[in-house]
């Protein structure tokens, strides 16, 4: 497992406004959206690529596209999808997949209720998106389902991590694939209840509202 935490002034300062818990709704969207896009930036740095012959206006040119087969995002529904645009945004031609997973508040087991994804992921870099990366169970399970699939190129996007998280991941993933975890910052610990301190709250109900 490999671990990148994106160290810019713009990150730091969007992740901020974030974590104040007097920012709005729409305010955090926004924010998340373009944090994402950031964070994509990094996380797309090894997409792979195929050579594309053109015609600039000067001379014939050998440029380069994203190879097939295309990139996967898959977001883990519900908060993954406020990460959605931001990856796409970057990365048009790729495809959309979804994860419906959710943590048991009593037991902190994962549960899966939904998903929308190719039976065959053999040969597909797979970007799993999802705000935090808390427990770790949520995104070994992910992790794990695109395994099934045949995935071996896996990244995860995460607005933040706690160490504890990471630990498991790490522990869960060892050196079987490629796995690459992408975040705007690690934070310190997590709370008696499973949140990260000092964290910026539930970000689906912040995405979203409490439904």
């Amino acid at each position: 497992m490999r671990l990148h935490v994106a160290d810019h002034p713009l990150v730091a300062h969007k992740l901020t406004v974030l974590r104040n818990k007097d920012t709005s709704s729409p305010t955090f969207r926004k924010l998340v959206d373009e944090l994402v896009t950031l964070l994509a930036y990094e996380a797309t740095r090894e997409v792979r690529t195929a050579p594309l012959d053109i015609q600039t206006p000067v001379a014939p040119f050998t440029g380069v596209k994203i190879a097939e087969p295309l990139p996967l995002v898959v977001p883990i529904l519900r908060a993954g999808l406020g990460m959605l645009d931001g990856m796409t945004r970057l990365m048009p031609t790729a495809e959309v997949g979804f994860l419906g997973m959710q943590r048991d508040e009593e037991t902190l087991d994962v549960v899966t209720y939904a998903n929308r994804l190719p039976d065959d992921l053999t040969g597909r870099q797979c970007f799993l998106i999802d705000p935090m990366l808390a427990t770790g169970g949520t995104l070994v399970a992910a992790i794990n389902y695109l395994f099934e699939r045949g995935a071996r190129d896996v990244t995860a996007v995460c607005l933040l991590a706690a160490p504890e998280g990471l630990k498991v991941v790490e522990e869960a993933v060892g050196d079987r694939v490629d796995v690459k975890i992408v975040v705007a910052a690690v934070d310190d610990h997590l709370n008696e209840k499973a949140y990260i301190v000092p964290g910026l709250g539930d970000a689906g109900d912040r995405l979203y509202g409490v439904v």
